[in-house]
Protein backbone atom coordinates (compact mmCIF):
# COMPACT_ATOMS: atom_id res chain seq x y z
CA UNK A 1 0.00 0.00 0.00
CA UNK A 2 3.05 2.32 -0.03
CA UNK A 3 2.01 3.58 -3.47
CA UNK A 4 -1.73 3.54 -2.84
CA UNK A 5 -2.33 0.47 -5.01
CA UNK A 6 -5.07 -1.80 -3.75
CA UNK A 7 -3.91 -5.41 -3.43
CA UNK A 8 -5.98 -8.49 -4.14
CA UNK A 9 -4.44 -11.92 -4.44
CA UNK A 10 -6.85 -13.29 -7.04
CA UNK A 11 -10.01 -11.26 -7.37
CA UNK A 12 -8.79 -8.03 -8.93
CA UNK A 13 -6.89 -7.72 -12.23
CA UNK A 14 -3.65 -5.75 -12.13
CA UNK A 15 -3.74 -2.49 -14.10
CA UNK A 16 -1.18 -2.26 -16.91
CA UNK A 17 0.33 0.93 -15.51
CA UNK A 18 0.82 -0.73 -12.10
CA UNK A 19 2.40 -3.78 -13.71
CA UNK A 20 4.86 -1.63 -15.68
CA UNK A 21 5.61 0.59 -12.68
CA UNK A 22 6.37 -2.49 -10.56
CA UNK A 23 8.74 -3.85 -13.20
CA UNK A 24 10.55 -0.51 -13.47
CA UNK A 25 10.82 -0.25 -9.68
CA UNK A 26 12.14 -3.81 -9.39
CA UNK A 27 14.79 -3.16 -12.05
CA UNK A 28 15.90 0.15 -10.50
CA UNK A 29 16.24 -1.44 -7.06
CA UNK A 30 17.83 -4.79 -7.91
CA UNK A 31 19.56 -4.19 -11.27
CA UNK A 32 20.58 -0.50 -11.27
CA UNK A 33 23.57 -1.30 -13.50
CA UNK A 34 21.34 -2.30 -16.42
CA UNK A 35 22.64 -1.13 -19.80
CA UNK A 36 19.94 -0.44 -22.37
CA UNK A 37 21.67 -1.62 -25.54
CA UNK A 38 20.94 -4.05 -28.34
CA UNK A 39 23.22 -6.98 -29.11
CA UNK A 40 24.50 -6.96 -32.68
CA UNK A 41 26.08 -10.40 -32.61
CA UNK A 42 26.87 -13.31 -30.31
CA UNK A 43 29.76 -15.56 -31.32
CA UNK A 44 31.95 -18.24 -29.76
CA UNK A 45 35.50 -17.05 -29.13
CA UNK A 46 37.51 -20.05 -28.01
CA UNK A 47 36.44 -20.96 -24.48
CA UNK A 48 34.62 -17.63 -24.13
CA UNK A 49 31.85 -15.80 -25.95
CA UNK A 50 32.09 -12.61 -27.95
CA UNK A 51 29.26 -10.10 -27.59
CA UNK A 52 29.19 -7.10 -29.91
CA UNK A 53 26.92 -4.27 -28.73
CA UNK A 54 25.24 -1.61 -30.84
CA UNK A 55 27.72 1.04 -29.68
CA UNK A 56 30.60 -1.08 -30.98
CA UNK A 57 31.72 -2.25 -27.55
CA UNK A 58 32.85 -5.89 -27.40
CA UNK A 59 32.47 -8.12 -24.33
CA UNK A 60 34.08 -11.52 -23.84
CA UNK A 61 32.10 -13.30 -21.10
CA UNK A 62 32.52 -16.95 -20.19
CA UNK A 63 28.82 -17.32 -19.42
CA UNK A 64 25.82 -15.89 -21.30
CA UNK A 65 22.14 -16.06 -20.33
CA UNK A 66 19.60 -15.43 -23.09
CA UNK A 67 16.50 -13.95 -21.44
CA UNK A 68 14.96 -12.59 -24.63
CA UNK A 69 11.27 -12.87 -23.72
CA UNK A 70 8.87 -12.82 -26.69
CA UNK A 71 10.45 -9.89 -28.56
CA UNK A 72 11.49 -11.82 -31.67
CA UNK A 73 9.02 -14.68 -31.49
CA UNK A 74 5.78 -13.19 -32.80
CA UNK A 75 3.98 -15.53 -35.20
CA UNK A 76 2.11 -14.35 -38.30
CA UNK A 77 0.28 -16.95 -40.42
CA UNK A 78 2.00 -17.75 -43.71
CA UNK A 79 -0.96 -16.45 -45.72
CA UNK A 80 -0.39 -13.00 -44.22
CA UNK A 81 3.41 -12.96 -44.19
CA UNK A 82 3.74 -11.34 -47.63
CA UNK A 83 1.52 -8.37 -46.78
CA UNK A 84 3.19 -5.01 -46.09
CA UNK A 85 3.17 -3.57 -42.54
CA UNK A 86 0.84 -0.73 -43.53
CA UNK A 87 -2.04 -3.20 -43.99
CA UNK A 88 -1.00 -6.14 -41.80
CA UNK A 89 0.74 -6.35 -38.45
CA UNK A 90 1.04 -8.43 -35.29
CA UNK A 91 -0.62 -7.50 -32.02
CA UNK A 92 2.87 -7.21 -30.49
CA UNK A 93 3.54 -4.19 -32.73
CA UNK A 94 0.88 -2.00 -31.13
CA UNK A 95 1.33 -0.12 -27.88
CA UNK A 96 -0.89 2.76 -29.06
CA UNK A 97 -3.90 2.14 -31.32
CA UNK A 98 -5.03 5.76 -31.67
CA UNK A 99 -3.88 5.74 -35.31
CA UNK A 100 -6.77 3.40 -36.20
CA UNK A 101 -9.57 5.83 -35.37
CA UNK A 102 -12.33 5.50 -37.99
CA UNK A 103 -10.56 2.67 -39.84
CA UNK A 104 -11.90 -0.81 -40.59
CA UNK A 105 -9.81 -3.40 -38.75
CA UNK A 106 -10.00 -7.17 -38.46
CA UNK A 107 -8.35 -8.88 -35.50
CA UNK A 108 -7.46 -12.53 -36.04
CA UNK A 109 -7.55 -14.70 -32.94
CA UNK A 110 -9.61 -15.40 -29.82
CA UNK A 111 -6.98 -15.34 -27.09
CA UNK A 112 -6.05 -12.65 -24.58
CA UNK A 113 -3.98 -10.61 -27.06
CA UNK A 114 -6.78 -10.61 -29.64
CA UNK A 115 -9.49 -9.63 -27.18
CA UNK A 116 -7.39 -6.98 -25.45
CA UNK A 117 -6.40 -5.21 -28.67
CA UNK A 118 -9.89 -5.51 -30.16
CA UNK A 119 -11.35 -3.80 -27.09
CA UNK A 120 -8.69 -1.07 -27.20
CA UNK A 121 -9.37 -0.45 -30.91
CA UNK A 122 -13.13 -0.31 -30.40
CA UNK A 123 -12.81 2.13 -27.51
CA UNK A 124 -10.52 4.37 -29.58
CA UNK A 125 -13.11 4.58 -32.36
CA UNK A 126 -11.99 1.93 -34.87
CA UNK A 127 -14.51 -0.29 -36.68
CA UNK A 128 -13.44 -3.70 -35.41
CA UNK A 129 -14.37 -7.29 -36.16
CA UNK A 130 -12.90 -10.41 -34.58
CA UNK A 131 -12.30 -13.52 -36.71
CA UNK A 132 -11.11 -16.81 -35.22
CA UNK A 133 -11.00 -20.55 -35.86
CA UNK A 134 -12.47 -21.23 -32.41
CA UNK A 135 -16.23 -21.72 -32.28
CA UNK A 136 -16.55 -19.27 -29.40
CA UNK A 137 -14.51 -16.93 -27.25
CA UNK A 138 -13.72 -18.85 -24.07
CA UNK A 139 -13.28 -16.31 -21.28
CA UNK A 140 -11.71 -17.38 -18.00
CA UNK A 141 -14.22 -17.75 -15.19
CA UNK A 142 -14.43 -14.80 -12.82
CA UNK A 143 -13.10 -15.62 -9.34
CA UNK A 144 -15.93 -16.15 -6.87
CA UNK A 145 -14.91 -16.18 -3.23
CA UNK A 146 -18.34 -17.50 -2.22
CA UNK A 147 -17.72 -20.71 -4.14
CA UNK A 148 -14.28 -21.37 -2.70
CA UNK A 149 -14.12 -24.23 -0.26
CA UNK A 150 -11.76 -26.94 0.90
CA UNK A 151 -13.38 -29.32 -1.57
CA UNK A 152 -12.92 -26.92 -4.50
CA UNK A 153 -9.27 -26.46 -3.55
CA UNK A 154 -8.81 -30.22 -3.54
CA UNK A 155 -10.62 -30.72 -6.85
CA UNK A 156 -9.08 -27.73 -8.65
CA UNK A 157 -6.10 -26.44 -6.67
CA UNK A 158 -4.93 -22.93 -7.60
CA UNK A 159 -1.47 -22.22 -8.99
CA UNK A 160 0.45 -19.35 -10.53
CA UNK A 161 -0.71 -20.38 -14.01
CA UNK A 162 -4.30 -21.32 -13.27
CA UNK A 163 -6.53 -23.77 -11.47
CA UNK A 164 -6.61 -27.55 -11.79
CA UNK A 165 -4.25 -30.39 -11.04
CA UNK A 166 -2.44 -30.22 -14.37
CA UNK A 167 -1.63 -26.53 -13.97
CA UNK A 168 -0.73 -27.09 -10.31
CA UNK A 169 1.78 -29.82 -11.20
CA UNK A 170 3.30 -27.90 -14.12
CA UNK A 171 3.66 -24.78 -11.96
CA UNK A 172 5.14 -26.51 -8.93
CA UNK A 173 7.16 -29.36 -10.42
CA UNK A 174 9.08 -28.03 -13.47
CA UNK A 175 11.98 -30.38 -12.74
CA UNK A 176 9.59 -33.31 -12.89
CA UNK A 177 8.30 -31.98 -16.21
CA UNK A 178 11.93 -31.77 -17.39
CA UNK A 179 12.31 -35.52 -16.84
CA UNK A 180 9.27 -36.50 -18.90
CA UNK A 181 9.83 -38.09 -22.34
CA UNK A 182 10.33 -35.51 -25.06
CA UNK A 183 7.20 -36.43 -27.04
CA UNK A 184 5.05 -36.04 -23.94
CA UNK A 185 6.58 -32.66 -23.05
CA UNK A 186 5.95 -31.34 -26.56
CA UNK A 187 2.34 -32.54 -26.50
CA UNK A 188 1.66 -30.90 -23.14
CA UNK A 189 3.20 -27.60 -24.23
CA UNK A 190 1.06 -27.61 -27.37
CA UNK A 191 -2.24 -28.45 -25.68
CA UNK A 192 -2.16 -26.98 -22.18
CA UNK A 193 -3.61 -23.52 -21.57
CA UNK A 194 -5.10 -22.66 -24.94
CA UNK A 195 -6.19 -19.14 -25.94
CA UNK A 196 -8.43 -17.57 -23.30
CA UNK A 197 -8.95 -13.89 -22.42
CA UNK A 198 -9.46 -12.65 -18.87
CA UNK A 199 -12.93 -12.71 -17.32
CA UNK A 200 -12.81 -8.94 -16.88
CA UNK A 201 -12.76 -8.44 -20.69
CA UNK A 202 -16.14 -10.06 -21.32
CA UNK A 203 -18.18 -6.88 -20.80
CA UNK A 204 -15.91 -4.96 -23.17
CA UNK A 205 -16.45 -7.48 -25.99
CA UNK A 206 -19.86 -9.15 -25.83
CA UNK A 207 -22.48 -6.98 -27.46
CA UNK A 208 -19.79 -4.47 -28.40
CA UNK A 209 -17.67 -6.05 -31.12
CA UNK A 210 -18.85 -8.43 -33.89
CA UNK A 211 -17.10 -11.81 -33.78
CA UNK A 212 -17.15 -14.22 -36.72
CA UNK A 213 -16.21 -17.57 -35.21
CA UNK A 214 -15.38 -20.97 -36.65
CA UNK A 215 -13.53 -19.42 -39.59
CA UNK A 216 -10.34 -20.43 -41.38
CA UNK A 217 -8.28 -17.93 -43.37
CA UNK A 218 -8.12 -18.95 -47.04
CA UNK A 219 -6.29 -16.07 -48.69
CA UNK A 220 -5.20 -12.48 -48.17
CA UNK A 221 -4.60 -10.03 -51.01
CA UNK A 222 -3.67 -6.38 -51.11
CA UNK A 223 -6.23 -4.25 -52.93
CA UNK A 224 -4.93 -0.71 -53.22
CA UNK A 225 -4.52 0.64 -49.72
CA UNK A 226 -6.70 -2.09 -48.22
CA UNK A 227 -6.54 -5.84 -47.72
CA UNK A 228 -9.10 -8.41 -48.84
CA UNK A 229 -9.44 -11.59 -46.78
CA UNK A 230 -11.11 -14.80 -47.89
CA UNK A 231 -12.44 -16.92 -45.02
CA UNK A 232 -14.28 -20.22 -44.85
CA UNK A 233 -16.60 -21.38 -42.08
CA UNK A 234 -16.76 -24.81 -40.53
CA UNK A 235 -20.15 -25.18 -42.24
CA UNK A 236 -18.59 -24.75 -45.70
CA UNK A 237 -19.71 -21.16 -46.27
CA UNK A 238 -17.20 -18.62 -47.57
CA UNK A 239 -16.92 -14.86 -47.21
CA UNK A 240 -14.76 -12.08 -48.61
CA UNK A 241 -13.99 -9.16 -46.32
CA UNK A 242 -12.20 -5.93 -47.27
CA UNK A 243 -10.66 -3.81 -44.52
CA UNK A 244 -8.01 -1.16 -43.99
CA UNK A 245 -5.85 -3.31 -41.75
CA UNK A 246 -5.61 -6.81 -40.32
CA UNK A 247 -3.96 -7.48 -36.97
CA UNK A 248 -2.75 -11.03 -36.37
CA UNK A 249 -3.12 -11.74 -32.66
CA UNK A 250 -1.81 -15.21 -33.40
CA UNK A 251 0.62 -15.76 -30.59
CA UNK A 252 4.33 -16.46 -30.32
CA UNK A 253 6.53 -19.35 -31.37
CA UNK A 254 10.00 -19.46 -29.82
CA UNK A 255 12.63 -20.24 -32.47
CA UNK A 256 16.37 -19.61 -32.23
CA UNK A 257 16.42 -18.86 -35.97
CA UNK A 258 14.45 -15.68 -35.25
CA UNK A 259 17.15 -14.19 -33.01
CA UNK A 260 18.92 -11.68 -35.30
CA UNK A 261 22.16 -11.66 -33.29
CA UNK A 262 22.60 -15.44 -33.32
CA UNK A 263 24.32 -16.56 -36.52
CA UNK A 264 23.69 -19.84 -38.30
CA UNK A 265 27.02 -21.34 -37.20
CA UNK A 266 26.19 -20.75 -33.53
CA UNK A 267 22.70 -22.17 -33.94
CA UNK A 268 24.10 -25.29 -35.60
CA UNK A 269 25.94 -26.12 -32.37
CA UNK A 270 22.86 -25.77 -30.16
CA UNK A 271 20.73 -28.88 -29.85
CA UNK A 272 17.11 -27.95 -30.44
CA UNK A 273 13.69 -29.38 -31.23
CA UNK A 274 11.56 -27.36 -33.65
CA UNK A 275 13.85 -24.39 -33.13
CA UNK A 276 13.53 -24.47 -29.33
CA UNK A 277 16.76 -25.28 -27.43
CA UNK A 278 17.15 -28.50 -25.47
CA UNK A 279 18.23 -27.48 -21.96
CA UNK A 280 19.85 -29.15 -18.98
CA UNK A 281 18.07 -28.97 -15.63
CA UNK A 282 20.11 -25.82 -15.00
CA UNK A 283 18.92 -24.11 -18.22
CA UNK A 284 22.21 -24.73 -20.04
CA UNK A 285 22.18 -25.40 -23.79
CA UNK A 286 24.43 -27.94 -25.50
CA UNK A 287 26.96 -25.08 -25.85
CA UNK A 288 28.73 -24.94 -22.48
CA UNK A 289 28.21 -21.62 -20.78
CA UNK A 290 25.18 -20.57 -22.84
CA UNK A 291 21.86 -20.54 -20.97
CA UNK A 292 18.27 -19.82 -22.01
CA UNK A 293 15.33 -18.78 -19.81
CA UNK A 294 11.80 -17.56 -20.46
CA UNK A 295 9.43 -18.75 -23.21
CA UNK A 296 12.29 -20.31 -25.16
CA UNK A 297 12.71 -22.76 -22.25
CA UNK A 298 9.13 -23.99 -22.51
CA UNK A 299 9.92 -27.37 -24.10
CA UNK A 300 12.29 -28.22 -21.26
CA UNK A 301 10.38 -26.92 -18.23
CA UNK A 302 6.78 -26.65 -19.38
CA UNK A 303 3.98 -24.07 -19.59
CA UNK A 304 5.28 -22.31 -16.46
CA UNK A 305 7.99 -20.71 -18.59
CA UNK A 306 5.42 -18.71 -20.57
CA UNK A 307 4.61 -16.59 -17.51
CA UNK A 308 6.39 -14.13 -15.26
CA UNK A 309 5.63 -16.41 -12.31
CA UNK A 310 8.12 -18.82 -13.89
CA UNK A 311 10.94 -16.60 -12.65
CA UNK A 312 10.20 -17.83 -9.12
CA UNK A 313 11.68 -21.13 -10.24
CA UNK A 314 14.14 -20.06 -12.94
CA UNK A 315 15.88 -17.14 -11.19
CA UNK A 316 17.01 -18.83 -7.94
CA UNK A 317 17.91 -22.10 -9.65
CA UNK A 318 19.98 -20.51 -12.39
CA UNK A 319 21.60 -17.89 -10.15
CA UNK A 320 22.65 -20.57 -7.63
CA UNK A 321 24.11 -22.67 -10.45
CA UNK A 322 26.01 -19.70 -11.91
CA UNK A 323 27.34 -18.72 -8.48
CA UNK A 324 28.73 -22.23 -8.00
CA UNK A 325 30.24 -22.24 -11.46
CA UNK A 326 31.86 -18.83 -11.09
CA UNK A 327 33.21 -19.83 -7.69
CA UNK A 328 34.71 -23.01 -9.14
CA UNK A 329 36.29 -21.05 -12.01
CA UNK A 330 37.75 -18.49 -9.56
CA UNK A 331 39.31 -21.23 -7.45
CA UNK A 332 40.75 -22.89 -10.55
CA UNK A 333 42.38 -19.62 -11.63
CA UNK A 334 43.77 -19.04 -8.14
CA UNK A 335 45.27 -22.51 -8.12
Amino acid sequence: MRHGVTYANRHQPVRLEDFVAYADSFQAHYVPMLENQSIVSLDKDGADYRLTLEDGHICRPKLVVLAVGITWFKHIPELLSALAPDICSHSYDHHDVSGFVGRDVIVLGAGASAIDIAAALHEKGANVRIIARALSIVFHDAPDATKESLLSYIQRPPSGIGQGWHSFIYANAPLLFHRLPEHLRLRIVKRHLGPAPGWFMRQRIEGQIPAIMGQTLQNAVRNGGRVTLGIAGDDGTTQTLAVDHVIAATGYRPDLAKLPFLNAEMRAHISSVKGVPVLSDNFETSLAGLYVVGPAAVHSFGPLMRFMVGTEFAAPRLSAHLARKLSTNAMARAA
